[in-house]
């Protein structure tokens, strides 16, 4: 594997798939979405666009090979329970990995673990909350809450396919964008870094982040030159 590799090391918790279901909110109005995620027992087959069982309602913003895995870190579950006061279980934030042991801190842009025996997957980017979370848990302000604070979550593409299960170990076997941890791409994002444009140009242009971010990035780009 091309580049640094530290003793890095974590745990895949709970593993969670589900697809589309049409819910309401307090207010009355009508949604759809595969948020609602379900734990699975046993092992399940992860492909290249997504893990076996679980369907993505909008294909525009959610899965594909960029978005194959959505991943939340068990380590933020304790604080969010306490500060939104419901009893949050694993696979609430829409995530099909949560993760023990690899918080945005620690896991970098173009991380590659192996999972288990088999497969082998890379961090893309950091997770953008969207509004499905919002709806879900009746909080509006969450989305935003997470941008403040970093714990987003992240995204995996698929490098070599197989089959995962909860209690799987994630061995960091790859680094090749060492120093770029995901709370520095948040910051950059969501944050008054932002108005960098060296900073800015450096993470767009690393090999490993999704075409989705290098889109947003690249505006924010042209914005910047523009003022």
């Amino acid at each position: 594997m091309v580049g640094d590799a530290s003793p890095v090391a974590g745990r895949l918790v709970s593993l969670q798939v589900g697809t589309p279901r049409v819910a309401t909110t307090g207010t009355g109005r009508v949604w759809e979405s595969a948020i609602f995620k379900e734990p699975v027992a046993g092992r399940v087959f992860l492909g290249r666009t997504n893990l076996r069982g679980d369907v993505q309602a909008n294909r525009r913003y959610h899965g594909g090979p960029d978005k194959a895995v959505c991943c939340y870190c068990a380590e933020h579950f304790p604080e969010w329970r306490e500060v939104l006061r419901i009893d949050l279980p694993y696979g609430a934030f829409g995530e099909n990995f949560t993760t023990g042991g690899l918080t945005e801190d620690v896991v970098c842009v173009g991380d590659v673990f192996r999972v288990g025996d088999a497969a082998v997957v890379q961090v893309t980017q950091p997770r953008q909350p969207c509004a499905n979370l919002s709806r879900r848990w009746e909080r509006p302000e969450l989305p935003r809450r997470m941008e403040e604070n970093g714990r987003t979550g992240y995204y995996l593409r698929v490098l070599t396919e197989g089959e995962v299960g909860a209690g799987d170990s994630l061995e960091l076997i790859g680094r090749p964008h060492r120093g770029w941890d995901l709370l520095r791409a948040n910051r950059l994002m969501y944050g008054g870094d932002a108005a960098d444009p060296g900073e800015t140009a450096a993470l767009r242009d690393l090999p490993a982040l999704s075409a989705e971010w290098k889109r947003v990035l690249g505006r924010k780009l042209a914005k910047l030159d523009q003022t």
